[in-house]
């Protein structure tokens, strides 16, 4: 059975502003560079999956992002089954973590804000799990709340939302958790998120519930329509539908599962953030691509452009929970987002500069 209970975080109107290396060329070149350059921000979200770090000068409104790294890390691997970070993730997490605080030294970072989600709210031993990233790195990292972790994402994601539909749908599909939120978007890129759910269910504890070989339809539709059950109350309250009806209705979403989805629809050799962010995504082009992705056993995917043996025991889990999204309101297309939480809080740390 999927985890029970999705945790309703948000409910009435709430505003949203919108291992070492050798040293590179690169790294030579900025080093050669004036200490004196102002302000540098950086945001680490460490996830159920991944550790991701941004680093970014202000610029104007917004800011300019120098340096980037991500790596799948697993830290909620088996989190579901024990309660318990591993060793083997907490080790693989530190050594990311590592480079992150290398690569913000490197850069003279001067503000900073590191998050984690939803394996550090859910294992018992996070607290202790973090002190040693402190005394390893150097890092401090603030656990936060689902409804932060929404809210974060949707702004990171804002830049992307088209005026000309008044609601809109926006999901972050994660490890170990999925945030949707509903939006109303105002004039001069003004939004309101209305209500927000955090469902129990990312693509690593889902993952775990079947092994590498090709997903069966009749065990594919199920788990489908237990996530959309989920989903069931969030969309009473809120009469999504309705709104979808009317043709008021846009849906953006930000995870690795969208990109990749993209990337493949693209036919893409190897992923580029490029060509991906902000680009629109047919529902029927989904559907497809999701069907052909269960059929795959694990060497398929794994062989896949955009996949890789990283995530081809993740990807088919996340094809689900976005099954579940887009037959529950069918608004036709979405808009796939690289960019989120990370974002969301440098523009947070530029807007504090005010």
């Amino acid at each position: 059975m999927l985890p029970k209970g999705p945790r309703e975080t948000v409910r009435g109107r709430q505003r949203v502003t919108i291992a070492q290396s050798t040293e590179t060329a690169t790294e030579r070149r900025d080093r050669r560079r004036p200490r004196d350059v102002g302000e540098t921000l950086a945001a680490i979200d460490l996830g159920t999956n991944n550790c991701r770090l941004l680093i970014a000068r202000p610029q104007g409104d917004g800011f300019r992002v120098i340096d980037a790294y991500s790596r799948i890390v697993r830290l909620g691997e088996g989190l579901s089954k024990t309660g318990m970070l591993s060793e083997a993730a907490m080790d693989r997490t530190v050594a990311a973590l590592r480079i992150c605080a290398r690569k913000m030294k490197h850069r003279r970072v001067t503000r900073a804000r590191s998050v984690a989600t939803e394996a550090c709210r859910r294992a018992g031993n996070c607290e202790s799990f973090l002190a040693r990233v402190r005394a390893e790195t150097g890092i401090e990292i603030e656990i936060i709340s689902s409804d932060v972790e929404a809210e974060l994402a949707f702004r990171g994601c804002a830049p992307l939302l088209r005026a000309d539909k008044s609601r809109a749908v926006v999901f972050d599909i994660g490890g170990g958790s999925t945030e949707i939120g509903w939006l109303t978007v105002e004039g001069q890129g003004q939004l309101t998120l209305v209500d927000c759910i955090s469902l129990p269910v990312g693509v690593v504890n889902l993952a775990e519930r079947h092994d590498r070989a090709p997903v069966a339809p009749d065990v594919y539709e199920a788990l489908t329509a237990e996530v959309a059950d989920m989903l069931a109350p969030f969309e009473a309250r809120n009469r999504i539908n309705a709104a979808v009806r009317d043709g008021i209705v846009q849906m953006l979403g930000t995870s690795g599962t969208v990109t990749t989805l993209t990337g493949i629809h693209l036919k893409l050799p190897r992923y580029d953030r490029s060509q991906v962010d902000g680009r629109y995504l047919a529902f029927d082009a989904i559907d497809g691509i999701n069907r052909e992705l269960a059929t795959l056993d694990w060497n398929g995917r794994a062989a896949t452009p955009c996949i890789g043996p990283e995530r081809a025991d993740l990807v088919v889990a996340g094809c689900i929970i976005l099954s579940a999204i887009c037959r529950l309101w069918p608004v036709g297309e979405l808009r796939v987002a690289d960019r989120g939480l990370r974002e969301g809080i440098l523009t947070e740390l530029v807007g504090s500069l005010r």
